[in-house]
């Protein structure tokens, strides 16, 4: 069985910010523990949520087996993701680059996997920004708050990325 290609475009500047927020993405990750108990950081809680949602000591005991495991997968999605927008080309500052430099198209072209881990990734982050601007709803939306765009642009590409991978099939 041949992997499918998706090939996924982006300007370089939101590569720039993607491998940031990437990069915030892991830090956290990296600051996180898994003793069993419910994580007090709400965007962790997230990210690993209760499995049985009547049964907190079944739920810890789940998250103590599995929850490293989990963290571990996340670490290497995120890497897969770092070591794709690597291939376009030199890192940019943002502060000092051309406009056209910021603007030029990234072409990535993504295997099966590659795709997969981007689409978690993409999911991943998008929980854990949730989580910190309280969105709960559709409804939790402030517009005039900057980091609700970003968190529109995420499920912009999500969405893109869900559409392109399921074409490909």
């Amino acid at each position: 069985m041949t992997d499918r290609i998706v090939v996924l475009e982006i300007s370089a500047i939101e590569a720039v910010h993607l491998s940031g927020m990437v990069r915030q993405f892991l830090e956290l990750l990296d600051e996180t523990s898994v003793e069993g108990a419910a994580p007090p950081d709400p965007a962790v809680a997230r990210l690993l949520p209760d499995a049985y949602a009547d049964d907190a000591d079944a739920s810890a005991e789940f998250r103590r087996l599995t929850g490293s495991d989990l963290l571990d997968r996340r670490r290497h999605d995120a890497g897969v993701v770092l070591a794709t927008l690597s291939t376009g080309g030199p890192e940019l500052d943002i502060v000092t680059a051309e406009e056209a430099d910021l603007t030029r198209a990234f072409v990535l072209t993504l295997d099966g996997e590659e795709s997969g881990a981007w689409m978690r990734v993409l999911a991943a982050i998008r929980l854990v920004l949730a989580s910190r601007l309280g969105i709960e709803t559709e409804d939790d939306h402030d517009e005039e708050d900057p980091r609700f765009g970003i968190y529109e642009w995420l499920g912009f590409r999500l969405d893109g990325l869900v559409q392109a991978v399921d074409a490909s099939h």
